[in-house]
């Protein structure tokens, strides 16, 4: 049995390096890995090119990787959402880069990458901006646009229970982007609420399999985003 626990999250993060491909689990902030962004940004790998479903909220979590001026480009469904103020502001100021892709053709790409798949077709983007340039095909009648499978070097991931092993369940919405993400990520991290012992979540309760986790470091008492973000904190 290998055991895939380490001490801390600055452990967990320590060897993501510059320039390196990070997919970030997360719904706003339901399932969002708040602190193992956070040990990220002390860490302080710059030039980062950020997966995730939006571009962060207030002055924390993903907002304030993005604001400590560490991320050069993000691939996203939403990059602004009721609370997102950072990244806006850099991406008029041309500081900041920016590949849109609607969501479900987001989590496709994710999925894909994870399965093998290198590319598949899709009528969403069909005749918008957002289909500029890419190769295009009709099939029984219909037009498609070809998108490519989403691969990572590193994922960070929010579990709500893990065993030593990597073995993860999801908190009901909090599982989100984060299974997929698991699977296309060359090296998955992991925070878990509850740590427990191997064999004290029921194999049927299962949603990630360990074979896709690497590291997993406990946060029992995880951060509220949106209290923070009512209380106008921010990180560092």
């Amino acid at each position: 049995m290998i055991n895939k626990q380490v001490k801390s999250t600055a452990d967990a993060v320590a060897d993501i390096p510059d320039s390196a491909h990070v997919m970030i689990g997360g719904f706003g902030e339901a399932g969002s890995p708040t602190e193992l962004i956070h040990a990220l940004i002390d860490q302080g790998a710059k030039d980062l090119t950020i997966i995730n479903n939006n571009t962060g909220n207030g002055e924390i979590g993903l907002a304030a990787l993005i604001g400590n001026g560490q991320v050069k480009k993000m691939i996203c469904s939403y990059p602004r959402s009721s609370h997102s103020k950072i990244f806006p502001k850099l991406y008029r100021a041309g500081k900041i880069e920016l590949e849109l892709v609607p969501q479900g053709t987001l989590a496709e790409r994710i999925r894909a990458g994870g399965a093998g798949i290198p590319a598949f077709y899709t009528a969403t983007t069909v005749g918008t901006q957002l289909a500029t340039g890419k190769e295009t095909r009709t099939i029984e009648g219909r037009d498609y646009v070809l998108e490519y499978g989403l691969k990572a070097d590193f994922a960070l991931i929010k579990c709500e229970r893990a065993d030593p092993t990597g073995n993860l369940t999801y908190n009901k919405t909090a599982r989100n982007f984060n299974p997929l993400m698991c699977m296309a990520a060359k090296l998955t991290i992991v925070q878990a609420r509850n740590i427990v012992a191997v064999g004290h979540i029921d194999p049927e309760h299962v949603i990630t399999p360990n074979i896709f986790v690497d590291r997993i470091v406990e946060v029992s008492d995880p951060l509220i985003e949106a209290q923070m973000i009512a209380q106008n904190e921010h990180y560092p």
